[in-house]
């Protein structure tokens, strides 16, 4: 059975999320992408659980089940800010559970240690070794991923608050740790240059605030198992029926690149280290990146791939593509109009950006969204990175590229002036 899963959104209850967030829109939207299993985000909130028992139906599998028979998995975040080894700790962790049983064995020991109904992700002072000995006296099925791993200010590898493996953060509880979530701003190929990370599966997802499809689904999993909590556990634990990751480009992720958005200065991480973190306009620190980090603790080269590894695809969102080409708003009505045309014909999302051919593309839509679209698929696509909470921005023309550069080289122009030599 094929099963394609975003296994990490969020409700209308998280903060700075969209109030529209409801099963109805998910599962609507979800269709559209071509998920098949969606996480139910926020599990601790009571408003947002409240609605998932009335929504949701248990039929013993662990997999749950709308009104209109589409598959969701319990899940939640947490967030935990602590003090560790002299240092402050800022880390999400992810939360699969099997049934609402559990889900309110959960619920009960965390409001032992502070409050639910604030927001759907709920801010604690503990440790995340105590998260997991917590966890785990409740139900040893409940599985615990540290969340979006590299983002600088709560991923358990970020640049502002986060540690250098795995092991040093859980400490005689890392063996209960199966897998981490990538996040948007790195992808395998990335995690794979740390030996130390051969271990744990690599999962992918979208982390959405809103619906829209692209947002949901612009990373996930896909599973050739069967509809249960177990097949999805072992395929987490083992990868045994993990097929491959669908990837956003690490350099559309907000924090791919060092940088200074006030400051209007982006650094590869070759960049980045030569001046040592420190801006060159500002001369305050800089936000370190993803690719940065990567590098301060890789020991493989760039390029090595492990034995055992899960594969993956880098692509662009459909609506993204669309826009970038016609030269309107991702959410625009004329956006909106190209989608359509395309989902109606092909049946959703990814068959329209992994399978269609060319050839029937340009019967559906113009001349250059088609070509795009397979440009997006063979990875042809160059990117403006982001960095320091920006997105990066795909290039979809010569025109846009050529002036792109001649921004780089202005930017270029006035950082040498201050003292960098090497800037692009």
């Amino acid at each position: 059975m094929k099963i394609i899963a975003d296994l990490q959104i969020h409700s209308r209850f998280s903060r700075a999320t969209s109030s529209s967030l409801n099963i109805q829109n998910l599962e609507k939207y979800a269709r559209l992408k071509g998920l098949n299993l969606l996480g139910t985000g926020d599990f601790t909130h009571p408003k947002w659980l409240a609605e998932l028992k009335q929504e949701l139906k248990e039929d013993g599998s662990g997999i749950l089940t709308s009104k209109s028979g589409f598959h969701f998995v319990l899940q939640g975040e947490i967030s935990n800010i602590y003090t560790q080894d002299g240092k402050q700790r800022r880390v999400h962790t992810l939360l699969l559970a099997r049934n609402f049983e559990i889900v309110e064995q959960i619920n009960a020991a965390l409001l032992k240690r502070g409050r639910l109904d604030y927001d759907g992700r709920p801010i604690f002072g503990f440790s995340c070794i105590e998260l997991v000995e917590m966890m785990k006296e409740i139900d040893d099925d409940i599985e615990i991923i540290p969340a979006h791993s590299w983002t600088p200010w709560y991923g358990i590898f970020g640049s502002m608050s986060g540690f250098d493996s795995v092991e040093e953060c859980f400490k005689e509880y890392s063996d209960k740790i199966h897998a981490i979530e990538t996040g948007l701003s790195s992808d395998p190929a990335m995690n794979w240059r740390l030996s130390s990370l051969d271990k744990y599966t690599l999962l992918s997802s979208s982390d959405a605030h809103s619906f829209w499809p692209w947002r949901l689904g612009r990373e996930c999993n896909i599973f050739d198992i069967d509809w249960s909590y177990d097949d999805l556990l072992q395929a987490i634990r083992t990868k045994k029926g993990f097929v491959e990751t669908i990837e956003m480009w690490p350099h559309e992720g907000k924090y791919h690149y060092t940088g200074h958005r006030a400051c209007n200065v982006v650094l590869s991480p070759k960049e980045a280290l030569k001046i040592k973190d420190i801006c060159p306009v500002c001369k305050t620190k800089l936000t370190v990146g993803v690719a940065e980090r990567v590098e301060q603790l890789a020991d493989r080269e760039e390029g090595f791939v492990p034995n055992h590894t899960v594969p993956f695809k880098n692509l662009i969102p459909l609506s993204e593509v669309i826009a970038g080409t016609a030269g309107h708003a991702v959410s625009s009505k004329q956006v909106w109009e190209e989608y359509y045309k395309l989902i109606n014909e092909f049946g959703n999302e990814f068959e329209v950006v992994l399978n269609a051919e060319e050839k029937h593309l340009k019967k559906i839509t113009t001349e250059k969204i088609a070509e795009n679209i397979i440009r997006n698929r063979n990875q042809k696509i160059p990117f403006k990175p982001g960095y320091d909470g920006v997105y990066g921005v795909p290039i979809f023309d010569e025109g846009k590229l050529e002036k792109y550069k001649e921004e780089k080289d202005k930017i270029k122009v006035n950082v040498e002036q201050k003292g960098l030599d090497e800037f692009w």
